[in-house]
């Protein structure tokens, strides 16, 4: 059993939803991501969502594409990224890990190469937003035998046909987009995401998360009546932006804000 099922199935027997906090590795600088990765699960985080760095994040907002470029300012890459990782399992054996990142990357590494140097990190699990699943057979078969989850994003706009596909090929858990557009640039409509859940849950038997949208413990705690795991990104990295000049503000501000979020989802 993954680490990330595991964790679904120790909240689903607590009866608890996940609350899946996002960082991008290195923003402000690469000397807070660790630390900030055990603050945010000392506040309440079950996994950690890392994000790689990259020049063209097509999925996200002005929010996370600026942390991509403070992160990118100190060069971190992909490598620098597995190490943070590793640094983090030093003391934390516990808590899954899904780095969320995009496919060039991972090219330039290798396939294979970074299957094997993901899984001896600790790390648990993939998102590689611009690599669907009808075009990762390669990658996939390497994760797996790896023993990665491969993650997969389902959008408002997906057909049944391609919410078969991804049920089909996703592990870990299913992530639903809530919003059409990038992340940071909305507020979610709770409905709309209910009724879809239900449609996606006729597919499959994994956890769903619901991310984009989330932006303070209200939203977090509607999401959490109707989802598995409520993933935020962009409310958590405006935190970081804001506190940039002093790397313990940081820590302080966004334990604060996971600890709300966590008290909220606790007691939707």
């Amino acid at each position: 059993m993954s680490r990330i099922q595991a964790r679904f199935t120790q909240l689903k027997q607590a009866g608890r939803k996940a609350l899946i906090p996002y960082i991008t590795a290195g923003d402000s600088n690469p000397a807070v991501t660790v630390p900030l990765m055990h603050a945010m699960v000392r506040a309440g985080a079950d996994i950690i969502e890392v994000g790689v760095p990259f020049s063209d994040p097509m999925a996200d907002g002005p929010v996370i594409q600026l942390a991509c470029e403070r992160a990118l300012k100190h060069n971190v890459s992909l490598t620098d990224v597995l190490a943070m990782v590793t640094e983090f399992r030093k003391t934390d054996s516990a808590t899954p890990v899904v780095l969320m990142g995009y496919l060039n990357p991972i090219e330039v590494m290798g396939y294979a190469s970074f299957a094997t140097k993901a899984k001896a990190a600790g790390v648990d699990g993939v998102l590689t937003v611009d690599l669907p699943p009808e075009e990762a057979g390669d990658l996939t078969q390497l994760m797996a035998d790896a023993g990665l989850d491969p993650i997969y994003l389902l959008a408002p706009t997906s057909s049944d046909e391609r919410l078969a596909l991804i049920a089909r090929a996703s592990r870990g858990f299913v992530y639903y987009v809530s919003l059409k557009g990038v992340t940071g640039v909305a507020a979610i409509d709770v409905e709309s995401v209910a009724a879809k859940l239900t449609q996606v849950r006729r597919l499959t038997s994994l956890p769903v998360g619901v991310g984009f949208g989330i932006r303070d413990g209200a939203s977090a705690a509607a999401v959490a009546k109707v989802a598995d795991a409520v993933v935020v990104g962009s409310a958590i990295v405006r935190l970081i932006e804001a506190s940039q000049s002093s790397p313990s503000q940081i820590i302080e501000n966004v334990s604060a804000f996971v600890a709300e979020l966590r008290t909220a989802i606790d007691h939707a």
